[in-house]
C-alpha cells in the first residue's frame, strides 16, 4: 500500500468543454438494453425475481478486436448512464435540464482526460430502480399495467452488480480494465472486485466506505420520511399528480449538506443575506444558503422520482462489504484479486476518510495490491466530481503504472 497523498487544493473547478472541444466525446445517445425477462428474470437478494429488466446505458470510446480495454463506471445516488458529453435531443428524451450541460463526469472521460477514450471503452449504465431509462418503481408493472411503485421489490448494491455483469457479458466483454465509482458508484466497485474477481482487473473507488456509518443511516431515515409523511406520497401511487415534491424536496436539501464542507459552505455564502445587508424580519428564506438549498431542491424535483429515492437510499444503508466475509471484512477481503485504487477526501464528512484508511489497510494486510491517497479538498463529498486535476493524475498513474501510486 502506498503512503497517504495529502493535496491541498482550493481552486474554482473547470468550465465545461462543449461537444466540439477536442478533449470532448461530442454529442452521445443513450441506448436501452432488455437484460431480464420471463424466461430469465434477475434473482434478488430479497428473495424475490423480477422481469422485464430494461437497462439504459452509454458508451464512449470503443472496444477493440479483443474486447478488452473496457472500462465501467458507476454512478451515484441520484446519477445516470450519462456520464459524458452532450445530447443534441435532451428536450425530446424529457431530461430538458442536460439540454444546457454534458455528462456528471465528463470532466474525467474522453480523449488525453482521465479515462481516455482514445485507449479505453467507457461503459456507464444506470443502476436497477433509478428513474432514467432503467426498470424501477416508475416503470409499468406487466401485471397490472401501471407504475409499479411500492410493489416494486427491494433492491441491493448486489443486485445492481448481477445486472451490470449481465450487461458486460451482453456486450461480449470477458474482462474489465477496470471498475471505477464514486460515493455510492465507489461502493459498487468494491462490490464488483468481490463478486466478480476474475472479471475486474482493476477498481478504483473514490469518497466511499465499505459501509455506510450510522450517522449516515440516520440522514437516509430522515429523508425518507420527509417524503412518506408528505400528503402527495399516496403510499407511492403518486404518479400522474403533483406527488411528494415538498418531501422530496426537503430530503434533497438534507441530502445536499452532506455533501458539501462547513469550509466551501462558509467561503460561498458565509451569513449574507439575500437581499442587501440587513435580514428581512421573515420566516421565509432570508440567507443565502437558504436560497441555494431551496433551488437545488426545486431544480431535483423537476428531474427525480420519489419512489427511486426510498429504493436507492435503503440500498446504500443495506451495503456491508463484510457480508462476504460473514461480517468479517478481513475474510472479505480474502475474495480480492484486483488492483485496488482507494480516494478519500479530507473534508468529506459523510464517507470518512478514516474509514477508506481502514479499508485499505485492511486490504494491505490481506496482502493485495492497494494503492490509497487522500486529497485535502475544501469540497466535501462533492470533491469526488470537482478534484478533477487530482483525480486524473492519479487514475491515469494507477491504470497505466501498474497500479503503484507515486505519493511523493
Amino acid at each position: 500500500m502506498s503512503d497517504v497523498l495529502n493535496v491541498l487544493t482550493d481552486k474554482t473547478p473547470k468550465k465545461f468543454d462543449g461537444p466540439e472541444a477536442p478533449c470532448s466525446v461530442g454529442y452521445v445517445s443513450p441506448r436501452n438494453v432488455r437484460l431480464a425477462d420471463e424466461a430469465n428474470p434477475l434473482p434478488l437478494e430479497c428473495g424475490k425475481a423480477i422481469w422485464p429488466i430494461d437497462v439504459e446505458y452509454e458508451i464512449y470510446g470503443g472496444l477493440n478486436e479483443k474486447k478488452d480495454n473496457a472500462i465501467l463506471v458507476l454512478h451515484a445516488l441520484s446519477g445516470d448512464a450519462h456520464a459524458a458529453g452532450w445530447y443534441h435531443d435532451a428536450e425530446e428524451l424529457g431530461r430538458p435540464w442536460l439540454a444546457k450541460r454534458p455528462g456528471w463526469w465528463d470532466s474525467m472521460i474522453g480523449p488525453g482526460k482521465a479515462f481516455d477514450t482514445k485507449k479505453y471503452c467507457v461503459i456507464c449504465s444506470n443502476i436497477l430502480g433509478s428513474c432514467y431509462g432503467t426498470t424501477g418503481p416508475s416503470s409499468i408493472n406487466p401485471e397490472t399495467g401501471r407504475p409499479y411503485g411500492l410493489r416494486f421489490p427491494v433492491v441491493t448494491v448486489g443486485d445492481w452488480v448481477r445486472l451490470q455483469e449481465r450487461l458486460i457479458s451482453c456486450l461480449g466483454i470477458e474482462r474489465l480494465v477496470s471498475v471505477v465509482g464514486g460515493s455510492l458508484g465507489g461502493q459498487q466497485a468494491l462490490e464488483w472486485a468481490l463478486a466478480y474477481p476474475d472479471r475486474v482487473a482493476s477498481a478504483i473507488m473514490i469518497a466511499s466506505t465499505a459501509w455506510l456509518t450510522d450517522q449516515g443511516l440516520a440522514f437516509n431515515a430522515v429523508s425518507r420520511k420527509a417524503i412518506t409523511a408528505d400528503p402527495g406520497f399516496k403510499d407511492g401511487d403518486y404518479y400522474n399528480t403533483i406527488g411528494p415534491d415538498q418531501g422530496l424536496s426537503v430530503a434533497r436539501m438534507l441530502a445536499h449538506i452532506t455533501y458539501l464542507s462547513e469550509i466551501s459552505m462558509h467561503r460561498k455564502f458565509g451569513r449574507r443575506f439575500c437581499n442587501g445587508d440587513r435580514p428581512g424580519f421573515q420566516l421565509e428564506a432570508d440567507f443565502e444558503v437558504e436560497g441555494y438549498l431551496r433551488h437545488q431542491a426545486e431544480s431535483f424535483v423537476e428531474r427525480f422520482d420519489a419512489n427511486s429515492y426510498l429504493y436507492i437510499t435503503k440500498a446504500a444503508d443495506y451495503y456491508d462489504a463484510s457480508a462476504w466475509g460473514g461480517g468479517d471484512l478481513d475474510k472479505a477481503c480474502e475474495k480480492i484479486s484486483s488492483k485496488i485504487l482507494l480516494v478519500s477526501f479530507s473534508s468529506d464528512w459523510l464517507y470518512l476518510p478514516g474509514h477508506m484508511k481502514k479499508l485499505a489497510l485492511t486490504l494491505g494486510r490481506n496482502r493485495k495490491q492497494v494503492s490509497y491517497a487522500n486529497i485535502q479538498s475544501l469540497y466535501g463529498h462533492d470533491a469526488f466530481l470537482l478534484e478533477v486535476d487530482k483525480l486524473t493524475l492519479l487514475v491515469r498513474n494507477f491504470l497505466e503504472g501498474g497500479g503503484q501510486i507515486d505519493s511523493k
